[in-house]
């Protein structure tokens, strides 16, 4: 079968590896925000498509069998455009989507919110010194925090000038508990703002925040559009996408 996933996770980076693996033609589309991303075996594309006439020109000219959207869970322009670009042409599509925090053990502790606005709000009811990982793209919604220090930690650097107060870290994960616990510690962070990506890479800033007894504000994930077939593993996109075959 010829696939197209739209990648950008560890999970499309798996997924990729095995259709090639077992003779698929793949290529993995990037949308290039990141520098120096970890590239998938196999072909692959950077940039975008022109939205969604872009993508469902894309699609036809290339004769893809089906398209597996495995995206950031929060990369909702991606996802919607992929679900009209597909059910317009006919081409199948699959949301290869990890399991978020919402069935963690400590799910319950958290502040749930709906955007990154209300995280701000709510963080601000919660603590004088947070420690953000809500992604770079979105950090601008925290400037007025200039009074106050701020843990950030992001991939790339920022592309504005952030307020003095701010300590920036550019890191990429995993991050194991001990060194999330200390960082914590270190900083004296009373208020940790992330969101519901979900995934082990990401997962042990939660433990350490709630054994410090520092709240977590996290925000809801964005609501996967209707009549989209949802996998969690790259085993069941696997078993997805040979359904698709049959």
């Amino acid at each position: 079968m010829r696939v197209l996933v739209l990648g950008g996770t560890g999970e499309a980076r798996d997924l990729a590896g095995r259709l090639v693996e077992r003779g698929d033609a793949v290529v993995s589309s990037l949308a290039g925000r990141v520098s120096a991303p970890a590239l998938p075996v196999g072909e692959v594309r950077t940039g975008g498509f022109g939205g969604v006439d872009g993508l469902a020109d894309h699609l036809v000219a290339h004769g893809y069998d089906v398209v597996v959207d495995a995206t950031h869970p929060f990369a909702a322009q991606i996802t919607g455009n992929a679900v009209a670009a597909c059910g317009r042409i006919g081409v199948p599509l699959v949301r290869l989507q990890r399991p978020g925090w919402s069935r963690h053990p400590l799910a319950g502790a958290f502040t749930w919110v709906d955007d990154v606005e209300a995280a701000r709000v709510a963080a601000e009811a919660l603590g004088v010194r947070p420690f953000l990982t809500t992604g770079r793209q979105q950090l601008e919604t925290f400037a007025a925090w200039d009074d106050r220090y701020v843990l950030a930690r992001v991939v790339d650097p920022p592309d504005w000038d952030v307020p003095s107060s701010w300590e920036v870290l550019r890191a990429r994960g995993p991050y194991p508990y001990a060194a999330e616990r200390e960082l914590l510690e270190s900083r004296a962070v009373d208020v940790l703002l992330t969101k519901d990506s979900g995934g082990a890479l990401t997962e042990a800033k939660l433990g350490a925040a709630h054994d410090l007894g520092v709240p977590v504000v996290v925000v809801r994930r964005p609501p996967v559009p209707g009549g989209v077939a949802v996998v969690e593993s790259v085993g069941e996109a696997l078993g997805a996408i040979d359904a698709k075959r049959a």
